[in-house]
Protein backbone atom coordinates (compact mmCIF):
# COMPACT_ATOMS: atom_id res chain seq x y z
CA UNK A 1 0.00 0.00 0.00
CA UNK A 2 1.82 3.31 -1.07
CA UNK A 3 0.95 6.81 0.66
CA UNK A 4 0.37 10.53 -0.40
CA UNK A 5 1.98 13.23 1.75
CA UNK A 6 0.34 16.22 1.98
CA UNK A 7 0.21 19.17 4.27
CA UNK A 8 -1.56 17.57 7.13
CA UNK A 9 -1.80 14.60 6.35
CA UNK A 10 -0.64 10.87 5.31
CA UNK A 11 -3.27 9.53 2.53
CA UNK A 12 -3.33 5.69 1.84
CA UNK A 13 -3.38 5.33 -1.92
CA UNK A 14 -5.44 2.60 -2.11
CA UNK A 15 -8.51 4.34 -0.82
CA UNK A 16 -8.32 7.53 -2.51
CA UNK A 17 -7.46 9.01 -5.82
CA UNK A 18 -5.65 12.20 -6.63
CA UNK A 19 -4.73 14.82 -9.03
CA UNK A 20 -2.43 17.62 -8.62
CA UNK A 21 -2.74 21.15 -10.73
CA UNK A 22 -0.28 23.56 -11.60
CA UNK A 23 -0.27 25.67 -8.23
CA UNK A 24 0.57 22.27 -6.28
CA UNK A 25 -2.79 21.90 -4.79
CA UNK A 26 -3.50 17.93 -4.23
CA UNK A 27 -7.19 16.95 -4.87
CA UNK A 28 -8.34 13.80 -3.26
CA UNK A 29 -11.36 12.15 -3.55
CA UNK A 30 -12.20 9.00 -1.55
CA UNK A 31 -14.24 6.28 -2.39
CA UNK A 32 -17.68 7.77 -0.89
CA UNK A 33 -17.05 10.54 -3.29
CA UNK A 34 -16.31 13.42 -0.53
CA UNK A 35 -13.46 15.69 -2.21
CA UNK A 36 -10.98 17.31 0.06
CA UNK A 37 -7.96 19.77 -0.80
CA UNK A 38 -4.57 19.50 0.63
CA UNK A 39 -1.33 21.75 -0.23
CA UNK A 40 2.41 21.59 0.74
CA UNK A 41 2.52 25.25 -0.56
CA UNK A 42 2.16 27.88 2.38
CA UNK A 43 -0.59 29.76 2.80
CA UNK A 44 -0.52 33.38 1.60
CA UNK A 45 -2.28 35.42 3.80
CA UNK A 46 -3.45 39.07 3.09
CA UNK A 47 -1.71 42.04 5.39
CA UNK A 48 -3.46 44.78 6.33
CA UNK A 49 -2.24 47.78 8.30
CA UNK A 50 -3.14 49.39 10.84
CA UNK A 51 -2.04 52.49 13.37
CA UNK A 52 -3.55 49.99 16.58
CA UNK A 53 -4.93 46.67 16.39
CA UNK A 54 -6.87 45.89 18.96
CA UNK A 55 -7.88 42.11 19.99
CA UNK A 56 -11.44 42.12 21.88
CA UNK A 57 -14.34 43.83 21.36
CA UNK A 58 -15.38 43.93 25.14
CA UNK A 59 -15.49 46.94 26.94
CA UNK A 60 -11.80 47.86 27.71
CA UNK A 61 -10.90 46.98 23.56
CA UNK A 62 -13.74 49.59 22.51
CA UNK A 63 -12.88 51.89 25.41
CA UNK A 64 -9.81 52.02 23.98
CA UNK A 65 -10.80 52.31 20.18
CA UNK A 66 -13.07 55.19 21.60
CA UNK A 67 -10.61 56.98 23.19
CA UNK A 68 -8.29 56.61 20.62
CA UNK A 69 -10.95 58.26 18.04
CA UNK A 70 -11.56 61.18 20.39
CA UNK A 71 -8.47 61.84 20.47
CA UNK A 72 -7.38 62.45 17.07
CA UNK A 73 -10.71 64.16 16.26
CA UNK A 74 -9.24 66.92 19.26
CA UNK A 75 -5.85 66.94 18.38
CA UNK A 76 -6.56 66.54 14.23
CA UNK A 77 -4.77 63.52 13.66
CA UNK A 78 -5.93 60.58 11.71
CA UNK A 79 -4.86 57.36 13.17
CA UNK A 80 -6.41 54.08 11.66
CA UNK A 81 -7.91 51.28 14.49
CA UNK A 82 -9.51 48.47 14.05
CA UNK A 83 -10.75 46.21 16.21
CA UNK A 84 -10.78 42.11 15.75
CA UNK A 85 -13.50 40.04 17.68
CA UNK A 86 -13.96 35.57 17.56
CA UNK A 87 -17.89 36.52 18.84
CA UNK A 88 -19.94 36.38 15.55
CA UNK A 89 -21.03 39.44 16.47
CA UNK A 90 -19.95 42.28 19.04
CA UNK A 91 -21.71 41.18 22.43
CA UNK A 92 -21.90 37.56 21.14
CA UNK A 93 -19.31 36.37 23.90
CA UNK A 94 -19.79 38.75 26.78
CA UNK A 95 -21.32 37.72 29.93
CA UNK A 96 -21.08 39.37 33.10
CA UNK A 97 -23.12 40.16 36.55
CA UNK A 98 -23.85 42.62 35.57
CA UNK A 99 -24.18 45.35 38.19
CA UNK A 100 -22.47 48.37 35.98
CA UNK A 101 -20.85 51.07 37.78
CA UNK A 102 -20.81 53.83 35.02
CA UNK A 103 -18.10 56.10 36.99
CA UNK A 104 -15.09 55.60 33.43
CA UNK A 105 -18.33 55.90 30.67
CA UNK A 106 -19.17 59.03 32.45
CA UNK A 107 -15.39 59.80 31.62
CA UNK A 108 -15.31 58.21 28.16
CA UNK A 109 -19.04 59.31 26.92
CA UNK A 110 -20.84 61.73 29.69
CA UNK A 111 -23.84 62.27 27.06
CA UNK A 112 -24.46 58.58 27.34
CA UNK A 113 -28.15 58.92 28.62
CA UNK A 114 -28.73 61.27 26.22
CA UNK A 115 -27.00 58.76 23.45
CA UNK A 116 -29.74 55.93 24.44
CA UNK A 117 -27.10 53.70 26.03
CA UNK A 118 -28.89 50.27 27.10
CA UNK A 119 -29.00 51.34 30.82
CA UNK A 120 -32.08 52.02 32.21
CA UNK A 121 -32.70 50.42 35.47
CA UNK A 122 -30.85 51.77 38.59
CA UNK A 123 -30.51 49.88 41.92
CA UNK A 124 -33.45 50.05 43.98
CA UNK A 125 -32.10 47.76 46.67
CA UNK A 126 -29.39 46.38 47.92
CA UNK A 127 -29.34 42.65 50.10
CA UNK A 128 -26.96 40.39 51.42
CA UNK A 129 -27.33 37.06 52.66
CA UNK A 130 -25.97 34.03 54.53
CA UNK A 131 -27.42 30.80 53.19
CA UNK A 132 -27.85 27.57 55.42
CA UNK A 133 -29.70 24.40 53.59
CA UNK A 134 -33.02 26.15 54.88
CA UNK A 135 -32.70 29.33 55.90
CA UNK A 136 -31.36 33.11 54.71
CA UNK A 137 -29.96 35.14 57.41
CA UNK A 138 -29.26 38.68 56.71
CA UNK A 139 -25.87 40.46 56.79
CA UNK A 140 -25.02 44.03 56.91
CA UNK A 141 -24.24 44.99 53.35
CA UNK A 142 -21.07 45.85 52.38
CA UNK A 143 -22.01 46.92 48.58
CA UNK A 144 -22.27 50.47 47.67
CA UNK A 145 -24.84 50.49 44.86
CA UNK A 146 -26.13 53.59 44.90
CA UNK A 147 -25.73 54.95 41.53
CA UNK A 148 -24.94 52.27 39.70
CA UNK A 149 -27.47 50.24 37.11
CA UNK A 150 -28.83 46.88 37.09
CA UNK A 151 -27.63 45.85 32.86
CA UNK A 152 -26.90 43.87 30.64
CA UNK A 153 -23.65 43.98 29.58
CA UNK A 154 -23.63 42.18 26.35
CA UNK A 155 -26.31 44.65 25.17
CA UNK A 156 -23.55 47.47 26.65
CA UNK A 157 -20.99 46.51 24.17
CA UNK A 158 -23.11 46.51 21.70
CA UNK A 159 -23.92 49.88 21.82
CA UNK A 160 -20.19 50.99 22.45
CA UNK A 161 -19.44 48.99 19.20
CA UNK A 162 -22.00 51.18 17.40
CA UNK A 163 -20.52 54.68 19.11
CA UNK A 164 -16.79 53.13 17.76
CA UNK A 165 -17.82 52.49 14.42
CA UNK A 166 -19.73 55.82 14.39
CA UNK A 167 -15.61 57.49 15.20
CA UNK A 168 -14.25 55.84 12.00
CA UNK A 169 -13.40 52.67 14.32
CA UNK A 170 -13.51 49.35 11.89
CA UNK A 171 -14.41 46.32 13.95
CA UNK A 172 -14.28 42.89 12.13
CA UNK A 173 -16.49 40.34 14.23
CA UNK A 174 -16.06 36.62 13.59
CA UNK A 175 -12.48 36.83 12.84
CA UNK A 176 -10.56 34.87 15.97
CA UNK A 177 -6.93 36.36 16.55
CA UNK A 178 -5.01 33.35 17.10
CA UNK A 179 -1.36 33.96 16.31
CA UNK A 180 0.98 36.96 17.63
CA UNK A 181 3.42 38.34 14.60
CA UNK A 182 6.94 39.30 15.40
CA UNK A 183 9.56 41.26 13.52
CA UNK A 184 12.99 39.90 13.92
CA UNK A 185 14.03 41.83 16.90
CA UNK A 186 10.86 39.95 18.73
CA UNK A 187 8.50 43.28 18.87
CA UNK A 188 5.13 42.43 18.64
CA UNK A 189 3.78 43.84 14.71
CA UNK A 190 0.05 43.00 15.04
CA UNK A 191 -1.84 39.65 14.88
CA UNK A 192 -2.89 37.32 12.32
CA UNK A 193 -6.11 35.28 12.29
CA UNK A 194 -6.95 31.61 11.47
CA UNK A 195 -7.57 30.28 8.58
CA UNK A 196 -11.35 29.09 8.10
CA UNK A 197 -13.18 26.63 6.12
CA UNK A 198 -10.02 23.84 7.04
CA UNK A 199 -11.48 20.07 8.13
CA UNK A 200 -11.18 18.23 11.30
CA UNK A 201 -8.27 15.94 9.23
CA UNK A 202 -6.50 19.52 7.92
CA UNK A 203 -7.81 19.42 4.47
CA UNK A 204 -9.14 22.53 2.95
CA UNK A 205 -12.83 22.46 2.19
CA UNK A 206 -14.52 24.13 -0.40
CA UNK A 207 -14.97 27.07 1.74
CA UNK A 208 -11.54 27.25 2.53
CA UNK A 209 -10.02 31.50 3.14
CA UNK A 210 -6.62 31.92 4.62
CA UNK A 211 -6.40 33.48 7.65
CA UNK A 212 -5.44 37.74 8.06
CA UNK A 213 -2.49 39.41 9.28
CA UNK A 214 -3.52 42.80 10.80
CA UNK A 215 -0.19 44.70 11.17
CA UNK A 216 -0.32 47.45 13.63
CA UNK A 217 2.16 50.19 15.25
CA UNK A 218 0.63 48.81 18.40
CA UNK A 219 -1.29 46.20 19.71
CA UNK A 220 -3.99 46.18 22.48
CA UNK A 221 -4.89 42.96 23.92
CA UNK A 222 -8.43 43.07 25.25
CA UNK A 223 -9.46 39.29 24.97
CA UNK A 224 -11.02 39.29 28.56
CA UNK A 225 -9.95 36.68 31.24
CA UNK A 226 -7.94 34.64 30.58
CA UNK A 227 -7.15 35.67 27.00
CA UNK A 228 -5.07 33.28 25.18
CA UNK A 229 -2.63 35.44 23.26
CA UNK A 230 -2.35 37.42 26.38
CA UNK A 231 -1.29 34.46 29.04
CA UNK A 232 1.33 33.62 25.67
CA UNK A 233 2.59 37.48 25.94
CA UNK A 234 2.76 37.40 29.68
CA UNK A 235 4.69 34.39 30.11
CA UNK A 236 7.25 34.90 26.57
CA UNK A 237 7.72 38.60 28.06
CA UNK A 238 7.66 37.52 31.94
CA UNK A 239 5.18 40.45 32.61
CA UNK A 240 3.85 38.89 35.63
CA UNK A 241 7.73 38.92 37.30
CA UNK A 242 7.79 42.09 36.18
CA UNK A 243 4.72 43.88 37.66
CA UNK A 244 3.07 42.68 41.06
CA UNK A 245 5.30 38.86 40.69
CA UNK A 246 1.81 36.87 41.88
CA UNK A 247 -0.49 34.15 40.18
CA UNK A 248 -3.92 35.32 39.06
CA UNK A 249 -6.47 33.50 40.72
CA UNK A 250 -9.96 32.54 38.86
CA UNK A 251 -13.46 31.61 39.41
CA UNK A 252 -15.91 29.97 37.63
CA UNK A 253 -19.07 32.41 36.85
CA UNK A 254 -22.71 30.09 35.72
CA UNK A 255 -24.93 32.49 34.80
CA UNK A 256 -29.39 32.43 33.47
CA UNK A 257 -31.53 35.25 32.82
CA UNK A 258 -34.98 34.35 33.48
CA UNK A 259 -38.58 36.04 33.04
CA UNK A 260 -40.72 35.69 35.92
CA UNK A 261 -43.77 36.56 36.61
CA UNK A 262 -44.33 40.59 37.18
CA UNK A 263 -45.70 40.43 40.69
CA UNK A 264 -42.33 38.63 41.85
CA UNK A 265 -40.07 41.63 39.60
CA UNK A 266 -38.50 43.89 41.25
CA UNK A 267 -36.81 46.15 38.94
CA UNK A 268 -32.92 47.19 40.61
CA UNK A 269 -33.38 44.67 43.30
CA UNK A 270 -30.06 43.42 43.80
CA UNK A 271 -29.24 40.21 46.27
CA UNK A 272 -25.82 38.35 46.60
CA UNK A 273 -25.68 34.97 48.89
CA UNK A 274 -22.43 33.42 50.27
CA UNK A 275 -22.85 30.14 52.09
CA UNK A 276 -25.05 27.02 51.08
CA UNK A 277 -24.38 25.09 48.67
CA UNK A 278 -20.70 25.36 49.28
CA UNK A 279 -18.46 24.39 52.05
CA UNK A 280 -16.94 26.27 54.09
CA UNK A 281 -13.87 25.76 52.69
CA UNK A 282 -14.95 26.24 49.03
CA UNK A 283 -15.13 30.62 48.24
CA UNK A 284 -18.05 31.67 46.32
CA UNK A 285 -22.12 32.52 46.17
CA UNK A 286 -24.34 33.80 44.23
CA UNK A 287 -26.32 37.00 42.36
CA UNK A 288 -29.75 37.92 41.70
CA UNK A 289 -30.26 41.10 39.79
CA UNK A 290 -33.82 42.30 38.72
CA UNK A 291 -33.24 44.33 34.76
CA UNK A 292 -36.21 45.62 32.81
CA UNK A 293 -38.95 43.84 31.53
CA UNK A 294 -39.58 40.90 34.14
CA UNK A 295 -36.07 39.75 33.62
CA UNK A 296 -33.70 38.59 36.39
CA UNK A 297 -29.85 37.67 36.09
CA UNK A 298 -29.55 34.49 38.33
CA UNK A 299 -25.85 33.69 38.29
CA UNK A 300 -23.73 31.76 40.77
CA UNK A 301 -19.65 31.66 41.13
CA UNK A 302 -17.09 29.40 42.40
CA UNK A 303 -13.84 30.36 42.96
CA UNK A 304 -11.19 27.92 41.11
CA UNK A 305 -8.76 27.27 43.96
CA UNK A 306 -11.57 24.61 45.20
CA UNK A 307 -10.05 21.28 46.76
CA UNK A 308 -12.54 18.38 46.18
CA UNK A 309 -12.40 17.09 42.72
CA UNK A 310 -15.89 16.07 42.86
CA UNK A 311 -16.79 19.23 43.22
CA UNK A 312 -19.26 20.32 40.05
CA UNK A 313 -19.63 24.32 39.69
CA UNK A 314 -22.59 23.38 37.49
CA UNK A 315 -24.39 21.06 39.55
CA UNK A 316 -23.91 23.46 43.15
CA UNK A 317 -25.77 26.55 40.92
CA UNK A 318 -28.18 24.03 39.89
CA UNK A 319 -28.77 22.81 43.62
CA UNK A 320 -29.04 26.52 45.02
CA UNK A 321 -31.83 27.57 42.84
CA UNK A 322 -33.41 24.65 45.25
CA UNK A 323 -33.19 27.04 48.14
CA UNK A 324 -36.54 28.09 50.25
CA UNK A 325 -35.47 31.46 49.92
CA UNK A 326 -34.71 31.53 45.91
CA UNK A 327 -37.11 28.88 43.90
CA UNK A 328 -40.26 30.84 45.21
CA UNK A 329 -39.05 33.89 42.80
CA UNK A 330 -37.98 31.60 39.86
CA UNK A 331 -40.84 29.34 40.23
CA UNK A 332 -43.43 29.73 37.32
CA UNK A 333 -40.73 31.38 35.19
CA UNK A 334 -38.52 30.50 32.24
CA UNK A 335 -34.82 30.52 31.40
CA UNK A 336 -34.26 32.84 28.25
CA UNK A 337 -30.37 32.35 28.21
CA UNK A 338 -27.68 30.66 29.96
CA UNK A 339 -23.62 30.88 30.18
CA UNK A 340 -20.73 30.54 31.83
CA UNK A 341 -17.22 32.45 31.66
CA UNK A 342 -14.53 32.73 34.33
CA UNK A 343 -13.12 35.84 36.28
CA UNK A 344 -10.15 37.35 37.53
CA UNK A 345 -9.92 37.44 41.27
CA UNK A 346 -6.54 38.13 41.81
CA UNK A 347 -6.75 41.94 41.61
CA UNK A 348 -3.92 43.70 42.71
CA UNK A 349 -1.35 41.18 44.04
CA UNK A 350 -1.63 39.61 40.26
CA UNK A 351 -1.76 42.22 37.70
CA UNK A 352 1.03 41.84 35.31
CA UNK A 353 3.58 45.00 34.13
CA UNK A 354 0.76 45.46 31.21
CA UNK A 355 3.24 46.68 28.51
CA UNK A 356 5.28 44.72 26.05
CA UNK A 357 7.85 45.58 23.29
CA UNK A 358 4.96 46.96 20.70
CA UNK A 359 1.70 47.39 22.70
CA UNK A 360 0.07 46.45 25.96
CA UNK A 361 -2.47 44.36 27.62
CA UNK A 362 -5.89 45.71 28.98
CA UNK A 363 -9.12 44.86 30.85
CA UNK A 364 -9.71 41.66 32.25
CA UNK A 365 -6.40 40.09 30.30
CA UNK A 366 -4.50 42.13 32.72
CA UNK A 367 -7.28 41.46 35.46
CA UNK A 368 -8.53 44.52 37.20
CA UNK A 369 -11.40 43.26 38.60
CA UNK A 370 -12.61 44.55 42.12
CA UNK A 371 -13.66 41.41 43.86
CA UNK A 372 -15.37 42.63 47.01
CA UNK A 373 -17.40 45.08 44.52
CA UNK A 374 -18.05 42.36 42.24
CA UNK A 375 -17.18 44.99 39.50
CA UNK A 376 -15.00 44.89 36.64
CA UNK A 377 -16.69 46.54 33.93
CA UNK A 378 -15.79 50.11 35.10
CA UNK A 379 -11.86 49.53 35.47
CA UNK A 380 -11.71 47.39 32.27
CA UNK A 381 -13.02 50.58 30.39
CA UNK A 382 -10.46 53.04 32.25
CA UNK A 383 -7.51 50.81 31.60
CA UNK A 384 -8.53 51.00 28.05
CA UNK A 385 -8.64 54.05 27.69
CA UNK A 386 -5.22 54.89 29.37
CA UNK A 387 -3.75 52.43 27.66
CA UNK A 388 -5.35 54.74 24.50
CA UNK A 389 -4.10 57.85 25.66
CA UNK A 390 -0.77 56.05 25.97
CA UNK A 391 -1.08 54.53 22.55
CA UNK A 392 -1.94 57.92 20.97
CA UNK A 393 1.05 59.82 22.47
CA UNK A 394 3.43 57.21 21.46
CA UNK A 395 2.39 57.50 17.69
CA UNK A 396 1.98 61.52 17.88
CA UNK A 397 4.51 62.89 20.53
CA UNK A 398 6.87 60.13 20.50
CA UNK A 399 6.17 59.29 24.08
CA UNK A 400 6.81 55.58 25.93
CA UNK A 401 4.20 53.26 25.46
CA UNK A 402 5.56 52.66 29.17
CA UNK A 403 3.81 55.48 30.74
CA UNK A 404 0.77 53.27 30.02
CA UNK A 405 2.36 51.87 33.50
CA UNK A 406 2.92 55.25 35.20
CA UNK A 407 -0.56 56.52 34.37
CA UNK A 408 -2.37 53.24 35.70
CA UNK A 409 -0.71 53.35 38.70
CA UNK A 410 -1.82 57.15 39.40
CA UNK A 411 -5.00 56.81 38.34
CA UNK A 412 -8.38 55.51 40.63
CA UNK A 413 -7.92 51.57 39.06
CA UNK A 414 -4.94 51.22 41.42
CA UNK A 415 -6.44 53.59 44.23
CA UNK A 416 -9.35 51.00 43.93
CA UNK A 417 -7.64 48.00 43.77
CA UNK A 418 -5.20 48.80 46.35
CA UNK A 419 -7.82 49.26 48.84
CA UNK A 420 -9.73 45.72 47.95
CA UNK A 421 -6.31 43.95 47.86
CA UNK A 422 -7.06 41.59 51.18
CA UNK A 423 -11.05 40.46 50.84
CA UNK A 424 -10.28 37.65 48.48
CA UNK A 425 -6.93 36.18 49.91
CA UNK A 426 -8.82 36.58 53.35
CA UNK A 427 -10.76 33.76 52.26
CA UNK A 428 -8.23 31.34 52.05
CA UNK A 429 -8.57 30.79 55.97
CA UNK A 430 -12.27 29.64 55.37
CA UNK A 431 -15.72 31.46 55.12
CA UNK A 432 -15.84 33.02 58.71
CA UNK A 433 -12.51 34.11 58.85
CA UNK A 434 -12.53 35.84 55.74
CA UNK A 435 -16.06 37.74 56.47
CA UNK A 436 -14.17 38.44 59.90
CA UNK A 437 -11.30 39.93 57.98
CA UNK A 438 -12.89 41.61 55.47
CA UNK A 439 -15.19 42.89 57.73
CA UNK A 440 -12.24 44.18 59.41
CA UNK A 441 -10.33 45.55 56.04
CA UNK A 442 -14.30 47.35 54.99
CA UNK A 443 -15.06 48.58 58.36
CA UNK A 444 -11.72 49.77 60.24
CA UNK A 445 -8.89 49.78 58.25
CA UNK A 446 -11.04 51.13 55.60
CA UNK A 447 -8.45 48.95 53.07
CA UNK A 448 -5.44 50.75 54.45
CA UNK A 449 -4.38 47.94 56.36
CA UNK A 450 -0.10 47.79 56.52
CA UNK A 451 -0.37 44.13 54.80
CA UNK A 452 -1.08 43.14 51.87
CA UNK A 453 -2.05 39.40 51.97
CA UNK A 454 -0.87 36.81 49.24
CA UNK A 455 -2.82 34.46 47.58
CA UNK A 456 -2.55 30.38 48.05
CA UNK A 457 -1.60 27.90 45.31
CA UNK A 458 -2.40 28.42 41.85
CA UNK A 459 -5.94 26.41 41.08
CA UNK A 460 -4.50 23.83 39.53
CA UNK A 461 -2.67 22.99 42.04
CA UNK A 462 -5.13 22.99 44.94
CA UNK A 463 -7.36 20.26 43.72
CA UNK A 464 -6.52 16.94 45.74
CA UNK A 465 -6.39 13.72 44.60
CA UNK A 466 -9.62 12.23 44.80
CA UNK A 467 -8.85 9.38 47.66
CA UNK A 468 -8.82 12.49 50.38
CA UNK A 469 -11.71 13.61 49.26
CA UNK A 470 -15.57 12.51 49.62
CA UNK A 471 -17.30 12.19 46.91
CA UNK A 472 -20.79 14.59 46.17
CA UNK A 473 -23.81 12.90 45.54
CA UNK A 474 -26.15 15.89 42.94
CA UNK A 475 -29.99 15.28 42.74
CA UNK A 476 -31.53 14.94 39.48
CA UNK A 477 -32.61 18.22 37.54
CA UNK A 478 -36.56 19.26 38.15
CA UNK A 479 -36.67 20.56 34.64
CA UNK A 480 -39.07 23.41 36.73
CA UNK A 481 -35.97 25.59 38.39
CA UNK A 482 -32.49 22.96 37.56
CA UNK A 483 -31.79 21.69 34.35
CA UNK A 484 -29.64 19.12 32.74
CA UNK A 485 -26.55 20.60 30.58
CA UNK A 486 -27.77 19.74 26.83
CA UNK A 487 -31.08 21.38 28.09
CA UNK A 488 -28.31 24.93 29.36
CA UNK A 489 -26.33 24.73 26.55
CA UNK A 490 -29.43 25.05 23.93
CA UNK A 491 -29.91 28.49 25.49
CA UNK A 492 -26.71 29.45 25.25
CA UNK A 493 -26.81 29.76 21.64
CA UNK A 494 -23.38 27.79 20.88
CA UNK A 495 -22.40 27.01 17.42
CA UNK A 496 -19.21 25.46 16.27
CA UNK A 497 -19.03 23.86 12.93
CA UNK A 498 -17.99 20.32 13.49
CA UNK A 499 -15.66 19.51 11.09
CA UNK A 500 -12.63 21.70 12.16
CA UNK A 501 -9.72 20.93 14.10
CA UNK A 502 -10.16 20.94 17.21
CA UNK A 503 -9.37 24.38 19.25
CA UNK A 504 -9.28 22.66 22.81
CA UNK A 505 -5.30 20.61 22.87
CA UNK A 506 -4.07 18.01 24.85
CA UNK A 507 -0.24 18.77 25.17
CA UNK A 508 0.04 14.72 26.47
CA UNK A 509 -2.77 12.93 25.18
CA UNK A 510 -2.00 10.29 28.04
CA UNK A 511 -2.16 12.36 30.99
CA UNK A 512 -5.94 12.10 30.98
CA UNK A 513 -5.86 8.23 31.66
CA UNK A 514 -2.75 7.71 33.60
CA UNK A 515 -3.13 10.55 35.94
CA UNK A 516 -6.26 12.83 35.66
CA UNK A 517 -9.01 9.90 36.10
CA UNK A 518 -7.00 7.32 38.42
CA UNK A 519 -5.89 10.29 40.87
CA UNK A 520 -8.42 13.07 40.48
CA UNK A 521 -11.55 11.19 39.77
CA UNK A 522 -11.74 12.82 35.97
CA UNK A 523 -12.14 16.54 37.34
CA UNK A 524 -12.55 17.71 33.74
CA UNK A 525 -15.96 16.29 33.38
CA UNK A 526 -17.27 18.21 36.14
CA UNK A 527 -15.68 21.67 36.30
CA UNK A 528 -16.68 22.43 32.65
CA UNK A 529 -20.15 23.77 31.90
CA UNK A 530 -20.91 22.53 29.09
CA UNK A 531 -19.90 18.90 29.18
CA UNK A 532 -16.86 19.21 27.17
CA UNK A 533 -15.05 16.39 28.82
CA UNK A 534 -16.63 12.78 29.25
CA UNK A 535 -14.91 9.84 30.05
CA UNK A 536 -16.86 7.08 28.02
CA UNK A 537 -15.84 3.47 27.40
CA UNK A 538 -13.63 2.36 24.09
CA UNK A 539 -14.16 -1.06 22.50
CA UNK A 540 -12.07 -2.50 25.79
CA UNK A 541 -14.33 -0.94 28.20
CA UNK A 542 -11.62 1.28 29.12
CA UNK A 543 -12.53 4.46 29.65
CA UNK A 544 -11.29 7.53 27.36
CA UNK A 545 -11.31 10.88 27.29
CA UNK A 546 -13.73 11.94 24.37
CA UNK A 547 -13.66 16.26 23.85
CA UNK A 548 -16.68 17.62 22.42
CA UNK A 549 -15.07 20.94 21.47
CA UNK A 550 -18.77 22.12 19.51
CA UNK A 551 -20.24 22.32 23.00
CA UNK A 552 -17.61 24.91 24.27
CA UNK A 553 -18.81 28.21 25.78
CA UNK A 554 -15.06 30.00 25.75
CA UNK A 555 -15.56 29.69 29.33
CA UNK A 556 -11.61 29.03 29.89
CA UNK A 557 -12.56 26.76 33.27
CA UNK A 558 -10.50 24.26 31.50
CA UNK A 559 -7.41 26.05 30.60
CA UNK A 560 -6.82 27.25 34.43
CA UNK A 561 -8.22 24.13 36.39
CA UNK A 562 -6.51 21.14 34.78
CA UNK A 563 -4.76 19.54 37.49
CA UNK A 564 -1.12 18.84 35.26
CA UNK A 565 -1.98 22.23 32.80
CA UNK A 566 -2.00 19.79 29.85
CA UNK A 567 -4.90 21.58 27.61
CA UNK A 568 -4.09 24.35 25.98
CA UNK A 569 -7.16 26.32 24.65
CA UNK A 570 -6.71 27.98 21.64
CA UNK A 571 -9.80 29.94 19.15
CA UNK A 572 -11.55 27.82 17.27
CA UNK A 573 -12.97 29.17 13.93
CA UNK A 574 -14.05 32.98 14.05
CA UNK A 575 -17.97 33.25 14.56
CA UNK A 576 -18.07 29.95 16.54
CA UNK A 577 -18.93 30.13 20.20
CA UNK A 578 -21.88 31.42 22.59
CA UNK A 579 -24.19 33.56 20.94
CA UNK A 580 -25.52 36.10 23.86
CA UNK A 581 -27.79 38.69 23.65
CA UNK A 582 -28.76 39.55 27.30
CA UNK A 583 -25.85 38.36 29.41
Amino acid sequence: MGFFTSGYLVIPTNIATSSRNGNGLLTVQSPAGGVRSFSSEPVCRESMNYDVVIVGAGPAGLSAAIRLKQLCKEKDVDLSVCVVEKGAEVGAHILSGNVFEPRALNELLPQWKQEEAPIHVPVSSDKFWLLSKTHAFSLPCPFDNEGNYVISLSQLVRWLGLKAEELGVEIYPGFAASEILYDTSNKVIGIATNDMGVAKDGSRKHNFQPGVELKGRITLLGEGCRGSLSEKVIRKYNLREKGQGQHQTYALGIKEVWEISADKHEPGSVLHTIGWPLDHKTYGGSFLYHMKDRQVAVGFVVALNYHNPFLNPYEEYQKFKHHPAIRPLLEGGTVLQYGARTLNEGGYQSIPYPVFPGGAIIGCSAGFLNVPKIKGSHTAMKSGMLAAESAFSMLHEGSPLEFFWDNLRSSWIWKELHGARNYRPAFEYGLFPGLALSALEHYITKGRSPWTLKHGKPDHESIEEAQQCPPINYPKPDGVVSFDIPTSLYRSNTNHDHDQPAHLHLKDPKIPELVNLPVYAGPESRYCPARVYEYVPDESGQLKLQINAQNCLHCKACDIKDPKQNIEWTVPEGGGGPGYTIM
